[in-house]
């Protein structure tokens, strides 16, 4: 299966203005961290913080749903959220702990968890694993360049960064400034390349925009506690969801970019042995 195991995918977005106002898409991780700690389910998660006017992402421990909704939003550099997993637990003491993270960050936590030899008591705190869809992520230096060579702005100029219709999307000042995906090819993290990984396949929920429209996210959950946390969250009407049949583009569109990411990451590795470069086995 393209988009690994999961019990149910839905069409799905925040019925709260407030998450509305702030998020990327559909709302939908900003809304179960705030029902799960609201409903004191977890005691706090790890989020990519708000990254400032330079927009590097900083990894933040939040325990509130204010502090939730502070660093809302999509940042597409990697934040190094698995480092504050351990000040989340021993610094702040937490018991029940959530994380978002993108498929390589939830592929080493579930390494962790299954040899916890270095990470005691540190990965059994963890109860909800949020994934982000991702193809590819970029460093910085990457992300100034595509603003300020290609865009003609700079990134401390930019209200909000984006993906989508083929595009990476810059926001200035309401403005939307838009540069051809093909042209950020090249740019992108090494270890991008070799990753197989778009849907967050070990997470216990996943989502992001594609398969949606505008303003909705797509939905996967995978495990009971995905499934438990999504399925509260819609009773105590903090989520609307619709079938995903019934929207378009439809799951057909992220059926087809996760078997592009599979397909192309399979045959880079075939390059790079046929190098003599030794790949690490991710699965």
């Amino acid at each position: 299966m393209v988009l690994g195991s999961y019990r149910e995918a839905l069409s799905a977005r925040s019925t709260e203005k407030r998450i509305q106002d702030v998020s990327q898409d559909g709302g939908i991780v900003s809304s179960l961290l705030c029902y799960a700690l609201d409903e004191g389910i977890i005691e706090g998660a790890v989020v990519a913080g708000d990254p400032g006017d330079d927009w590097t992402p900083v990894p933040q421990v939040v325990t509130s749903s204010d502090e939730v909704i502070d660093a809302a939003g999509t940042k597409y550099s990697m934040s190094p959220n698995i480092f504050a997993l351990k000040e989340a637990v021993r610094q702040y003491g937490l018991e029940s702990v959530a994380i978002v993270a993108t498929p390589c960050q939830v592929q080493g936590i579930r390494k962790a968890q299954a040899y916890p030899f270095s990470t005691r008591f540190v990965t059994d705190k963890i109860k909800l694993i949020i994934g982000i869809y991702c193809m590819e992520n970029f460093p910085m230096a990457s992300l100034d360049t595509f603003a300020e060579a290609k865009l003609n702005t700079t990134l401390a100029n930019a209200d909000k960064m984006d993906i989508g219709k083929g595009k990476f999307w810059l926001n200035e000042n309401g403005e939307e400034k838009g540069l051809a995906l093909k042209e950020t090819h090249g740019y992108e993290q090494a270890g991008c390349n070799v990753c197989q990984d778009y849907v967050c396949e070990y997470s216990d929920i996943s989502t992001g925009s594609v398969g949606s429209p505008d303003g909705w996210s797509t939905v996967l959950t995978r495990t009971d506690a995905g499934e438990d946390i999504f399925k509260a969250a819609i009773d105590a009407d903090l989520i609307e969801t619709k079938e995903m049949d019934d929207v378009k583009p439809g799951l057909g569109l992220l059926e087809k970019l996760a078997k592009d990411k599979k397909e192309k990451s399979t045959a880079e590795c075939e390059r790079r042995a046929k190098m003599g470069v030794r790949i690490p086995t991710i699965y």
